[in-house]
């Protein structure tokens, strides 16, 4: 192995006591592939088996707490402990290559499409809709987000008892969590929305139900770690100021690691005066000596990867780079990387392992990918 790459696999024991044996985590990526009831399928399995030998982690795809909060087809449950079998399979195939398994939990909030909900009611904060042309979501009551809390807690212990290594709040890419913390999305005027202040409750109190459902029921180290968006480029919408207010906050939980979803780790603000920094560099800089941050976006090489991490950043998430090379890990490890594949060829579906599904969005989507003949 090039000794430049070594800080990529020196292992990292987070706070809640889990190892990992290096700096890279399968970032959380929608397969669609979980069969109509959310059971995980056995070309899903085979998916996440093939990437999970080399990163330190794997970050799944977003399971989703309660039936009213489901985003996709083929998308994975955690709202019902008969899904715990399911979710056995997933956890031990991720573990069985070396990888820690980490669930990522969520709610879609206002962005779940309505032929998918029980009622065809997607709810948010509030009565406002994403978009001119989207449904407009029902304000939740105060039990309705009790409700929500609680699922949020189940799911964690469901996660638990599945044998999972931790669990990922999915607080980003405009779900319900970052529709409470947002002010396009919030405008209640009660305790739970208004003020900034108000508007972090909601978050911190689903933070608040995972941590205490993991000290109840966890019998050995579990993680929790915490993923979300910097900005929103809505007006009203969240601002790089208001999330350096929520990672401060959320630096004080116990948790494991902040994941930030961007699309370009070096990309700067698009709505702030200074937009030349790195969003994730700057985040780091806020609370990088008091909780891990995860930093991911356009990060295809090693040499890339490398750089990124020169920045402070302990550990990168690499999500399109692992659908390409399933073995991106292994091929630095063996110092063959110069063989790591940085496009899609439409006729590799087989030996990358990709269920029909995703296939079908990654050829389909342009731009998502480099996908050649």
């Amino acid at each position: 192995m090039n000794q430049k790459y070594e800080k990529i696999f020196q292992p990292y024991k987070f706070s809640s006591g889990v190892e990992v044996n290096n700096r890279i985590m399968m970032a959380p990526m929608t397969t669609y592939s979980s069969d109509d009831h959310g059971v995980v399928t056995d070309a899903e399995l085979a998916y996440y088996a093939d990437r999970s030998a080399g990163v330190g982690a794997v970050i799944t795809a977003c399971a989703y707490v309660m039936a009213s909060g489901k985003g996709f087809p083929g998308q994975l449950s955690a709202d019902d402990d008969s899904f715990i079998p399911s979710l056995k399979k997933l956890a031990e195939t991720i573990q069985s290559n070396g990888s820690k398994a980490i669930l990522q939990i969520y709610h879609g909030g206002r962005q779940s499409p309505p032929e998918l909900l029980p009622d065809n009611q997607p709810v948010s904060a509030s009565a406002v809709a994403s978009k001119e042309d989207a449904p407009v979501p029902r304000e939740m009551s105060e039990d309705d987000i009790q409700e929500v809390i609680t699922a949020f807690g189940e799911a964690t212990r469901r996660a638990i008892e599945a044998g999972f290594d931790g669990v990922e709040i999915h607080g980003a890419n405009t779900y319900l969590l970052q529709q409470f913390f947002s002010p396009h999305s919030n405008r209640r005027s009660d305790k739970w929305g208004g003020t900034l202040g108000k508007r972090l409750i909601f978050p911190l109190t689903v933070v608040n139900e995972v941590e205490k459902t993991v000290a109840e029921h966890a019998k050995k180290p579990f993680i929790i770690g915490y993923r979300l968006s910097p900005e929103e480029g809505s007006n009203p919408g969240i601002t790089l100021d208001d999330t350096l207010q929520l990672v401060d906050r959320l630096a004080n939980q116990n948790l494991d690691y902040l994941h930030i979803s961007v699309g370009h780790f070096w990309n700067g603000s698009f709505r702030e005066s200074d937009r030349t920094k790195s969003r994730i560099v700057k985040i780091y800089d806020k609370v990088g000596n008091r909780i891990p941050v995860v930093g991911v976006g356009a990060l295809h090489t090693p040499d890339e990867v490398a750089e990124a991490m020169e920045t402070g950043v302990p550990f990168i998430a690499l999500g399109r780079e692992l659908l390409m090379e399933p073995h991106w890990i292994e091929k630095i490890r063996s110092g063959k990387e110069m063989e790591i594949r940085t496009t899609l060829s439409k006729k590799d579906q087989a030996e990358l392992v990709i269920p029909d599904p995703l296939w079908e969005k990654l050829i389909g989507v342009k731009g998502w990918l480099p996908v050649v003949d």
